[in-house]
């Protein structure tokens, strides 16, 4: 097998043991925990391609979050869920739309970098919250919003919602693997380098930043729309939370932000971590503090990132292994009986040694 054709092997093997995970009957508290571990996964390598790959710390990815669950609720306020299939029909347009209304939020937030490009999306996010809670006649305002529950069958209920998810972190996963793979990748890493250096050398600036950030927020508001469904009543201060920007940055930089299976590891350890101590501590909330504990730990001992810490940890060990085992021999000293030992001293003209 080429080292090309590793990766994708590498990820179908993944997928498939993944997605096998609601067929070998596993209990409905653990897949109700993978369902949001999977959301979380897939959110967090959306937002890679645009806080990893681009450089870019967006911090109103939650926004488009609330969006497509809003797209969700609103639309099945005027239609029937007959199947329970519809509200996945709908992601596609979910989709579009996010990015849509991305766009021209990312001509002006795309302006700035760094610090003020965060601030700047945040704003968005609080817009998107003050919306929700104030368009009464169209969000239901404080009130939120219901969507009529699937009829699933209640011993498979989470499976729909677990399987489109996984699809959503198939797509987002592949969409940054051809992108590490292809010129625009190569043009978010001048990007992420030096803006003003990649410009100079005739990079397209302007348009693959464009690009990525309707990409990303297009992942996400469809993963948003997934979980108004699977919640079936939404409220603005929970679909535009800012602890769900707050946990997908979090976990791409646990995992290791810039690379393709770094956000996921990042949510598989912090959303099931967070999930588990929830289950075990209850409503106490001490949960959050161990959930917080386990980051600090990660993050002390591997402050780069999970990933790049054990690939650096590799190569030095190869490097080792490559090494020769012996030390480098010091120089021997000359044998009993050389010149050496018999050196005598020259007398020089005026008498002297020298």
């Amino acid at each position: 097998m080429g080292a090309k054709a590793i990766g994708p092997a590498r990820g179908a093997v993944f997928l498939l043991l993944v997605g096998s995970l609601p067929f070998v009957g596993v209990q409905h508290w653990v897949l109700n925990m993978l369902v949001f571990t999977l959301m979380y996964a897939a959110m967090s390598s959306a937002w890679n391609l645009v806080g990893g790959l681009a450089g870019y710390p967006s911090l109103g990815h939650a926004a488009f979050f609330g969006i497509g669950a809003y797209i969700e609720a609103i639309w099945f306020q005027h239609h029937s869920v007959v199947s329970g299939y519809e509200p996945f029909y709908l992601l596609p347009l979910v989709g579009i739309v996010g990015a849509v209304i991305g766009y021209p939020f990312a001509l002006v937030a795309m302006r700035t970098r760094a610090d003020v490009f965060a601030i700047v999306t945040i704003t968005l996010l609080f817009v998107g919250q003050t919306l929700a809670f104030n368009l009464t006649g169209l969000t239901g305002g404080a009130q939120g919003l219901a969507i009529p529950p699937a009829p699933f069958s209640a011993d498979s209920f989470e499976r729909p919602y677990y399987l489109v998810l996984l699809l959503l972190l198939a797509i987002a996963m592949g969409v940054t693997w051809l992108t590490m793979r292809s010129k625009v990748g190569l043009s978010l890493s001048a990007v992420r380098a030096d803006e003003d250096k990649a410009a100079a050398i005739g990079v397209h600036v302007g348009g693959v930043k464009m690009l990525t950030f309707c990409v990303s927020v297009g992942i996400t508001a469809m993963v948003g729309g997934v979980w108004a469904a699977y919640e079936s009543f939404i409220y603005p201060q929970f679909a535009f939370d800012p602890l769900i920007t707050i946990g997908i940055v979090l976990m791409t930089f646990l995992g290791g932000r810039g690379t393709l299976w770094g956000p996921v590891l990042g949510a598989f350890v912090l959303e099931l971590a967070q999930q588990y101590l929830a289950y075990t501590l209850g409503g106490n909330e001490y949960y959050l503090i161990a959930y917080a504990l386990v980051f600090l730990v990660v993050m002390l001992l591997m402050p780069r990132g999970i990933l790049p810490t054990l690939q650096a940890r590799l190569r030095s060990r190869r490097r080792r292994r490559a090494m020769p085992d012996d030390p480098v021999a010091e120089p021997a000293p000359p044998p009993i009986g050389s010149a050496a030992d018999y050196a005598v001293s020259i007398p020089a003209p005026n008498g002297s040694e020298r």
